[in-house]
């Protein structure tokens, strides 16, 4: 049996529980060795076999989860982050399902997920972003024009841009050429919530002249939009006191609700 899992962002008891006791029972480890924090195999037992599949093409690999299935051991594949964002399982999936090779998932905290909590922020304020776009600069792999970086910015939604710290310069060009104003927030946050992490509020303009002052080259999440700097937003309405739900009864009449409304604009 082989287990996906999901590393988390990068501090070692961001794993979920879920996470951490697979990995207490695995026979074998193949883990992520250039994103994934090596204190999380701390959690394997003495006699776990592991690998770091940073020095391994996808057929070696897969021939360590053969070999474990035919023995009989379970087997867990350590990504970084959460599994399903630019984590490449599709490919060992398919191969597994070939091979006739059982699998599961286990899911973890993406690093946009652990730099917002870093950075105390909420991607989607009512009335600035209702709308997160997880997205990348096209490298090695590419991006299909229909979702390159001048049309998703078109939206001017909350954007997680993954992978793209090497080309700051031309990032910052698309988003504005997409309709980011210059001086639109944005956040660079280098390798979020390891003890060394590094985070810098900044603008869309300025992203690749924060990061050289940082000697930040690899291994950041880019931040972009209004929600960074939190001003100006709408309350939630699910704790407005003229607001029903299931569990509460609105506590003031539709008058009081139209001035605490108007209250609202002013403010």
């Amino acid at each position: 049996m082989v287990y996906f899992v999901g590393a988390g962002t990068g501090a070692a008891d961001l794993i979920t529980v879920r996470g951490m006791r697979l990995l207490e029972q695995a026979d074998v480890i193949i883990y992520a060795g250039s994103l994934v924090n090596p204190e999380l195999l701390a959690y394997a037992k003495k006699e776990c076999e592991i690998f770091n599949s940073a020095t391994m093409t996808l057929s070696e690999v897969l021939a360590v989860m053969q070999q474990s299935q035919e023995a009989e051991k379970m087997l867990v594949r350590l990504h970084t982050g959460d599994p399903s964002i630019y984590g490449a399982i599709r490919e060992q999936m398919d191969e597994l399902d070939r091979l006739g090779i059982p699998y599961e998932s286990c899911p973890g905290v993406s690093a946009c997920f652990g730099a917002a909590a870093s950075l105390n922020l909420e991607y989607t304020l009512p009335g600035v972003s209702q709308t997160l776009i997880i997205t990348r600069m096209e490298g090695r792999t590419g991006v299909p024009q229909k979702e390159s970086i001048e049309s998703l910015a078109a939206h001017q939604a909350s954007m997680a841009i993954y992978l793209s710290t090497g080309m700051l310069r031309e990032l910052s060009r698309r988003l504005m050429a997409g309709g980011y104003a210059e001086n639109t927030p944005a956040a660079l946050i280098y390798k979020a919530t390891w003890p060394e992490e590094e985070a810098y509020i900044c603008t869309v303009e300025t992203l690749a002249q924060v990061a050289e002052e940082h000697g930040i080259i690899k291994t950041a999440l880019v931040l972009v939009g209004d929600v960074i700097t939190h001003g100006n937003y709408q309350k939630s309405r699910l704790y407005a006191a003229d607001f029903s739900t299931e569990f509460r009864q609105a506590k003031c009449g539709a008058a009081q609700a139209k001035k605490t409304q108007e209250e609202r604009r002013e403010d």
